[in-house]
């Protein structure tokens, strides 16, 4: 019997092969040498459990050719969104206005004015530009802003009850994406958190009877991805409010998503309005960017300018400070609030959750004409339901118009995972069999893409 192991190529006779002579511009000559040893050893052991192997040397290196290439790319790439959630945590929540998303790259390749006034030629702060937007939309006497809302709920606490207590009510204790608690988050900020009420009912009377001389502030915190329905009471923020100033003490509002427009007139009610907290008199409000505003990632901290002050003093800042692109990115997002009708057709988000179902038929029968011209492909296009997403509206689905896809020789996992692990990756739902694709947060621009990708993961079939 031969011995399938004398057929084997040398290393160098692998990276001799004309399927790698161009691959030293792209890839580092060592990096080249260890993935072929890398092809050459998984050769053999192919070859130890018996497979019959027809040995190619421009096949093996073409395989060289293709683990470089992976190993090279970006591991963060784009997606396009087809499940239909708008505020999709996995894929980054808010895609930014075009607007928003030059500014962070001009910001990123180049100097700015991050903590210059161009007119006296002295330091400035790097809130300045975000703060009198924040104030204009919100009604606040300050704002400023750090990385994200849990950052601006422990900043916050920190500087205003560290070593006090701080009432909540029991059914605000929830715990967010990624198995971080409330009480944790409040834990690490130096506020010893005083817990009142039930998980369903929580009295106005419950928080007066828990206040002791060791307390300085009350709060009311956003529910986030849940909800508590049937027998339930929570206080308002008014009565908070009043309650807090009978008592000499501070209210701080966790709003959560950030919803600086009213968007009940769209079908999409129960998330708290910014300027409304600001106008019930809370002392700090504090709020997502990357949710209902429509921006990037980070949390702002609305209210009583004395306190934003002692905010930005406190040494923690620095840590929880923004960086260059993302206060870019946040101005320019601010900027589009000026005219909130505007900010509805423009804003991404915005424009996703309030496109109105008859565009959606619209446009989906017009895409499903496409998709029926790949051979094998069935598709129909029906009414369904899909949600917000992100921590915000919960409960509230919104009517959307999806394309359910089918192909003979794939079931629907298959053609799910074969989309998403394509080029471009194309994240979708799985449901009664067929793969369904909701073009609500499909931009225009990606549909023939999109197209392109369903026609690549039906080809092999």
């Amino acid at each position: 019997m031969s011995n399938p192991f004398r057929d084997l190529p040398s290393v160098t006779k692998v990276l001799a092969s004309p399927a790698l002579a161009g691959a030293s511009e792209r890839h580092p000559p060592d990096a080249i040498t260890v993935a072929a040893r890398l092809v050459l050893d998984a050769l053999r052991g192919r070859l130890a459990a018996g497979e019959a192997i027809v040995v190619d040397v421009d096949a093996l290196a073409t395989e060289v050719l293709a683990a470089l290439d992976s190993q090279a790319a970006p591991v963060l790439r784009p997606v396009i969104n087809a499940t239909g959630v708008v505020l999709h945590t996995n894929l980054g929540r808010s895609p930014l206005h075009e607007d928003a998303a030059r500014a962070a790259y001009e910001a990123a390749r180049g100097y700015l004015n991050l903590e210059l006034d161009l007119a006296t030629g002295k330091r400035a702060s790097r809130q300045g530009n975000v703060r009198a937007g924040l104030k204009a939309l919100t009604g606040a006497e300050s704002a400023t802003a750090v990385n994200n809302c849990a950052a601006a709920t422990v900043i916050a606490l920190r500087t205003v009850a560290a070593g006090k207590e701080v009432i909540v009510s029991r059914g605000q204790l929830v715990e967010i994406g990624g198995s971080f608690r409330i009480p944790d988050v409040m834990a690490v900020s130096g506020a010893a958190l005083r817990e009142v009420g039930t998980t369903n009912i929580t009295r106005l009377s419950d928080y007066e009877r828990a206040i002791t001389p060791n307390t300085t502030t009350l709060m009311r915190v956003h529910c986030s991805n849940y909800r508590v329905r049937g027998y339930t009471k929570t206080v308002e923020l008014a009565e908070l409010v009043e309650l807090g100033r009978k008592h000499n003490l501070l209210v701080i509002d966790d709003a959560g998503s950030g919803q600086l427009i009213d968007l009940t007139p769209f079908g999409l009610p129960g998330e708290p309005l910014i300027s409304a907290s600001v106008t019930a008199g809370a002392d700090l409000v504090l709020f997502s960017g990357d949710k209902l505003l429509g921006g990037p990632q980070c949390g702002i901290i609305a209210g009583r300018a004395a306190i934003i002050e002692q905010i930005e003093k406190d040494p923690l800042m620095r840590a929880f400070r923004l960086d260059k692109m993302t206060l870019a990115a946040l101005e320019a997002t601010l900027l589009l609030y000026r005219d909130p009708k505007k900010a509805i057709r423009e804003v991404p988000t915005l424009r996703m959750l309030t496109t109105p179902l008859a565009v959606l038929k619209q446009r989906s029968d017009a895409f499903a004409s496409w998709v029926r011209a790949i051979p094998g492909v069935t598709v129909g296009v029906w009414e369904d339901e899909s949600f917000v997403g992100g921590g915000s509206l919960p409960d509230v689905s919104v009517p959307t118009i999806v394309l359910g896809l089918s192909a003979p020789g794939l079931s629907e996992t298959e053609l799910a995972t074969r989309l998403r692990t394509g080029t471009p990756a194309v994240v979708t739902r799985v449901q009664d069999g067929r793969v369904l694709l909701d073009l609500r947060c499909v931009f225009d621009r990606q549909e023939a893409e999109l197209l392109g990708a369903i026609t690549s993961a039906v080809s092999s079939v």
